[in-house]
């Protein structure tokens, strides 16, 4: 009678699952500069949903930690798709997460793509800048933009 109450639960925890929004850890962050110590740690970015659809948005999730207090900063963000660059921006880093940031936070990023997007795979170059222009961190990291879903 137990195993038969195991598998419902474990089949009700599986059918939650796949309603989840699709999401990813990216595993192939990487340090812009491999032998600098930047004061920022990037532990782990989050992409929901993987792939992205163009034109509904998306959300990038980079969880990060610093022994710093970040009163204010900056986020430039640019992407590139094979070689091309295909957008660049800027955001205020106190818009992304709360502010002061210090220990573990979280950058929340949303973005919309236009719906001509073309899919394929395309690369984040993202550095966080301090309010002194003291480049806190720098990563890069790649995501998929798929197919326009069907409605």
């Amino acid at each position: 009678m137990a195993s038969k109450q195991s598998l419902l639960v474990l089949a009700a925890v599986a059918a939650c699952l796949l309603l989840l929004p699709a999401a990813s850890v990216a595993t192939d962050v990487d340090y812009c500069s491999r032998g600098k110590k930047y004061p920022v740690k990037v532990s782990g970015v989050q992409i929901v949903p993987d792939p992205v659809q163009p034109g509904k948005p998306a959300t990038f999730k980079i969880s990060a930690s610093t022994d710093k207090i970040i009163q204010k900063g900056k986020l430039v963000i640019d992407v590139k798709y094979f070689f091309l660059y295909v957008h660049s921006e800027t955001r205020d880093i106190c818009g992304e997460t709360t502010c002061p940031a210090t220990g573990d936070f979280v950058l929340s990023h949303q973005q919309t793509l236009p719906s001509f997007t073309p899919p394929g795979s395309y690369t984040i170059t993202m550095k966080i800048v301090g309010d002194d222009n003291e480049e806190l961190s720098c990563i890069s990291f790649g995501f998929s933009i798929g197919f326009v879903a069907s409605s």
